[in-house]
Parts: structure tokens; sequence; C-alpha cells
């Protein structure tokens, strides 16, 4: 691998595949593919995003991403939604402040593993989004998970923010497991005095719909889970995926999903046989940033 003065981010991963193997080869696969995936307008490219990519720094990629239309399908944790609206909303993701946790609860300060967020920035969260809930709730309290995003999206100022701008956009975000996070249990506070219903099988209505109707279905998988999994098991009802990329820590050897092989998901018919499918194994936030700069690098030639 050759390195040069001021190389551009694509010259370095042209230079990994001229290496062509273990993970610097992956990561030039990888990189062709995405800047294929989103070249060719006859193909539905589903983004699922797992683990703490919004506090870890990749907030703004997603947002561009979706506000480039580069990506059709957004399906994500409920936790990622958390932060985004906390940054929404004012907050701040922090950085070396320390690892004595104890203390750190002392202090109102939580940690991701070296993300820290303060117990200030949540209160104006809990604040914000039951005022938002409320308002939703006055005008409409029976809707699926994806409708109840975009009314918050519609609902805050942010332009950064990745919610406001797919609502902007009308790019739909899927989370299956909203009530596993921050602001699950706001819903559910908010529940105990209102109602609100939250159709989540509803939500199947419309992404079935997409996946008919797309000539084509890709996939890039930012670590695993139920984001994962719901980007691939939408894609069972039409035969699996054409493409996909995945970019996980996880290993294999536990027959877990976040760490299986692509290859696996076409002996359940969520791949194609024949699909075109890459397994990067690192972290999402230094190689994710490299495969979309790298792409837009090659659409931009």
């Amino acid at each position: 691998m050759k390195l040069q003065d001021k190389m551009s981010v694509l010259e370095l991963i042209e230079e990994m595949g001229e290496t062509g193997v273990l993970g610097a080869g992956r990561i030039h696969h990888a990189t062709q593919l995405f800047s294929q995936m989103i070249k060719d307008k006859e193909t539905t490219v589903f983004l699922s995003v797992a683990g703490p990519l919004v506090p870890g720094g990749l907030r703004k990629i997603i947002r561009d991403l979706i506000h480039r239309e580069e990506i059709d399908v957004l399906i994500t944790s409920g936790a990622n939604i958390t932060h985004d609206l906390l940054e929404a909303f004012g907050g701040h993701h922090h950085r070396n402040i320390g690892y004595d946790d104890e203390k750190l609860c002392q202090m109102g300060v939580g940690r991701i593993g070296d993300i820290y967020t303060k117990s200030e920035d949540f209160m104006v969260f809990e604040e914000k989004i039951t005022e938002i809930i409320a308002d939703i709730a006055g005008n409409k309290n029976h809707l699926t998970i994806t409708e109840f995003l975009a009314e918050i999206g519609d609902r805050i100022d942010d332009e950064e923010s990745i919610l406001k701008t797919a609502a902007n956009k009308k790019i739909p975000i899927y989370a299956p497991g909203i009530v596993d996070s921050m602001l699950g249990l706001q819903l559910w506070m908010y529940t105990q005095e209102n109602e609100l219903v939250l159709d989540a099988v509803g939500d199947m209505h419309e992404l079935s719909d997409i996946v008919y109707a797309s000539p084509k279905v890709s996939a890039v998988m930012l670590g695993g889970g139920l984001p994962k999994h719901y980007a691939l098991a939408s894609n069972l009802l039409k035969g699996g995926v054409d493409a996909g990329i995945q970019v996980t820590m996880d290993r294999s050897e536990t027959g877990s999903l976040s760490g299986a092989p692509l290859e696996e998901a076409k002996s359940w018919a969520k791949a194609k046989c024949g699909s075109h499918l890459v397994t990067v194994i690192g972290d999402a936030t230094i190689i994710f940033p490299l495969i979309v700069a790298g792409a837009w690098e090659i659409l931009s030639k």
C-alpha cells in the first residue's frame, strides 16, 4: 500500500483496493458497492443503524445521506432517535470527562464508552418531547411508529436533525424497538394519564409496499440487532435484498444475528442467491465515514 502527501479519501481507499485483502480490501469493495447503490435510481437503499452511532459522531453523515436523497429508508434504534433529539433541543455529547462511574453518577453524567451526556440535557429533552407528544396526541392519538416520528420531525427546528430532515424529505424512519429507549420511557409516562397508541404492526403495511414497489433493494447495516434484522426480514417478502453491506464488530460463533455473515441471510431468503454482499469487520464510526466519503468522491467524477 503506497501512501502519498495530500491523498484524497478515495485515493487511500483505492490503494487499499490494490492490496485487495482483509479489511483494506473489504473497505474498498464496500465503497465501490455503496457508490453503485446510491447511483442506481432503480435501487431502494435501506440504512439500518444500531449502537450509539448518533452520539458517536455519525449524526450529520446520516442526516446528509437523507438530505441528498441517497437513502430511501432509515431503520434505527430508539436510542439513536433519542440522541438526535437531545442535540436538536440544544444538548451535547461530551468527551474527556473521566471514567469514575460512581462519581459520574453523582455529577449527573451518563457514560457511553468515552461519550458523556449530562442529566440537565436529558431534563430539557424530557420537557420538550413531552410537549411534542402532547401536541401530536391532541391531533391524532393512534399512529404508526413511522407516522409518529414524522410528526416529531415536523415539530422541531434543527435543520441538522435526522428526524427533521427525514420529515422534510418524506423519508420514512422505522424504529421497531422505540420503547426500549429514553423516548420510549417518556411515551410510557405520557400514556399513564393520556391516550396514545403506536401501531408497530401498521408500519409493516407501508414497508411491505416499499419492498414490493422496488425493482431492487440494497441494505447498508451498521451494527446488528433489531435494526439489521428488520431491514433483512422485511425483504424476505420478495426473496431478499439484491445487495448488502454490513459493518460490525460482533462475532459469528455465538450464532447471533449481529455477528452473522451476510451470506447466512441467503439461507433464510433474506438475501437473494447471487446477491452482492460485503461484510467489513470494524468500528462503524471509523469505517462508514470512509465508505461514504469515498463513494461521494466516486460519484463526483
